[in-house]
């Protein structure tokens, strides 16, 4: 069996992680991974993939950086000839990044069996870009592979049929699991400086909160009062830095800013973090599995779970953050959402070779 992993951006290669390591103990599968190239990311050096557990990409498509519809048409151009000379049994695609999208549309074309790991989400708002790679996505998959239960409901009332759907759980717990001791062996957060439970993390990057300059201005100011508290850490993505340089109205008072930093460094600060604001739907994930507060920076989530049965807090009035960071309190161990326990990953393995996952079978992986 022959199976192509197609990436396109650093979260990614963390859902591919386990995957790529649970069917490389089964006998007769070769797998190749395919790297669009549509996000530069120089963090990922050979070190990366070796923390990770997995080989560097087979391919890199080298797509880069455009446009929505231009990004996507390139990923499609250049995607097609490998999947008709490489003849695939399985072509596995990841989360809702514009390559996602990209291949489904060449595998629904080809003829190519099509699987979704991460299938099912829904925010319910069709101004992300990321829901409408969700929503086309499942509908050409073959095999939508979903991580909680709310996925299984989402596909269903929208009239999948039963027999494409398979619980398997978050791999991305999986691979928070595997590099938790390796992040804080670190020792980033000692670095600077900071305690457990003593400080503030920030992660923020979506357009509707960085590229709108008044919501920008009432995020700063609140993270500026937030500081004056306690210790906030901002590690500061390409985009939110420059949208911060174009602006000389916007301060953010004693928040330390950062680079960009890697995944071992950024899940050690997470880890330790006495409350984490954000507007990732990855870091919602893993704070729940860590038991870190988290607040949200969106009307809407597509990852309810973290919300219901997790430590995450959607934010809709940004006069309340500082009150809401402030009054934020680590949660004793509780027990993990379903399937979150680190082998997710060897249930998409079995899916994927098996054709077929049955539900006695996920009890016995637990």
């Amino acid at each position: 069996m022959k199976i192509l992993h197609v990436v396109g951006a650093r979260p990614n290669f963390m859902k591919l992680a386990p995957v790529a390591r649970a069917l490389a103990k089964h006998a007769g599968v070769t797998q190749k991974i395919v790297h669009t190239g549509q996000h530069y990311d120089e963090a990922m050096s050979e070190s990366f993939f070796r923390d990770l557990g997995i080989a560097e990409p087979d391919l890199n498509l080298e797509v880069g950086s455009a446009s929505h519809a231009a990004q996507t048409a390139r990923i499609m151009e250049r995607f097609e000839p490998v999947v008709e000379r490489e003849r695939p049994d399985w072509v596995v695609v990841y989360g809702d990044v514009n390559s996602t999208v990209a291949a489904a549309l060449v595998c629904a074309k080809l003829g190519t069996k099509l699987c979704h790991v991460e299938a099912g989400l829904r925010s319910g708002d069709r101004t992300m870009p990321e829901e409408i790679n969700r929503l086309v996505t499942d509908r050409l998959a073959d095999l939508l592979l979903t991580p909680s239960r709310d996925g299984d409901d989402n596909l269903l009332l929208e009239g999948v049929e039963p027999s494409r759907i398979q619980f398997v759980g978050n791999v991305m717990v999986d691979t928070l699991l595997h590099a938790l001791p390796m992040a804080q062996a670190s020792g980033f957060r000692e670095q600077l400086g900071l305690k457990v439970d003593g400080y503030s993390l920030v992660t923020l990057h979506r357009p509707s909160n960085v590229d709108v300059p008044e919501r920008l201005q009432r995020i700063c100011r609140a993270l500026g009062e937030i500081a004056e508290h306690m210790p906030v850490v901002f590690p500061m993505h390409p985009r939110t830095r420059s949208r911060l340089a174009d602006s000389d109205r916007l301060s953010l008072g004693r928040v330390r800013l950062l680079d960009p930093t890697p995944y071992h460094a950024t899940l050690d600060l997470t880890a330790g973090a006495r409350v984490v604001i954000t507007d990732s739907g990855g870091i919602q994930e893993e704070t729940t599995a860590l038991g870190v507060p988290c607040l949200t920076l969106r009307d809407n989530t597509e990852r309810p779970i973290t919300v219901t049965e997790g430590t995450n807090r959607l934010v809709l009035d940004l006069s309340t953050l500082r009150d809401l960071a402030l009054t934020s309190r680590r949660r004793e161990k509780a027990p993990p959402p379903q399937g979150w326990d680190g082998r997710a990953g060897e249930r998409v393995a079995l899916a994927l070779t098996n054709g077929r996952l049955r539900e006695p079978a996920i009890e016995k992986l637990r």
